[in-house]
């Protein structure tokens, strides 16, 4: 059946990634690992002084956290500032952001982007099957407060990857899983992403087509999701209906 917009033309079905591609929720993630991270390293400040400098909600959680879960985010971030950690002390501030997001999840709320909502109802109206994933454990919460789980005829989220036991991105367990369960082989399918462990995982699962989706839109946030493994880039998904990005 044909669908909207040349990109799509070829596949049979969508995965999308769930926190800034289909809701407005990656900044609530990225305030919250800034909250955690900061207080671990004021508690426990780096012996190199030029390590002790604040996270940054852009760029560090672009390259360490963006897209990959709780513990291999708090993982991949400690590493970077040179931290030797135990498991414990990963699973400590991994704790310490879930506590602050969950917090600022239920004061704040979510919403999903108005253009990839219209993308969505097209695919829907083109019979597309349509699944949406996500590392998060919250995905579900996510995607029901913004009123958009019912498009969806699949959801993997972190809960169901723990059960069973798929590796975090940039392996392609995740999407290759919510494909699997629209019936639709990798090869003939497109992933939906805006993290760069995300399109990474895209481009090892061997999708038909991976859309990076640049929220960012500054420096080289774009050549850096293509360069990961994205075939295409926008800002918004509407751009995909052929609609200018807002």
């Amino acid at each position: 059946m044909e669908q909207p917009g040349s990109p799509l033309s070829e596949v049979r079905a969508v995965v999308f990634d769930t926190d800034g591609v289909i809701t407005d929720s990656a900044r609530v993630h990225a305030a919250a690992w800034k909250e955690a991270f900061d207080a671990f390293l004021l508690a426990h400040p780096p012996t190199d002084p030029g390590q002790r400098r604040p996270f940054d909600v852009r760029d560090d959680y672009l390259s360490h956290v963006d897209g990959k879960s709780r513990l291999d985010g708090a993982a991949a971030f400690l590493a970077s500032r040179g931290i030797e950690t135990t498991d414990a002390t990963v699973r400590a501030v991994a704790a310490d952001k879930e506590e602050r997001f969950t917090r600022r999840l239920r004061e704040q709320g979510v919403a999903a982007y108005p253009g990839t909502v219209r993308l969505v109802h097209a695919l829907r109206a083109a019979g597309t099957p349509l699944a949406a994933a996500s590392a998060s454990r919250h995905a579900g919460e996510l995607l029901t407060r913004a009123g958009v789980r019912d498009l969806f005829d699949v959801l993997v989220d972190g809960a169901e990857a723990a059960r069973l036991g798929l590796p975090g991105k940039p392996q392609p367990d995740l999407f290759l899983t919510a494909a699997d369960r629209l019936g639709v082989p990798a090869g003939r399918a497109a992933v939906v992403e805006d993290a760069l462990a995300g399109v990474e995982a895209g481009r090892r699962g061997g999708f038909a087509l991976v859309v990076g989706v640049d929220r960012a839109a500054t420096g080289d946030s774009a050549d850096r999701l293509r360069r990961h493994g994205a075939d295409i880039v926008v800002r918004d998904l509407a751009e995909l209906l052929g609609e200018e990005p807002t």
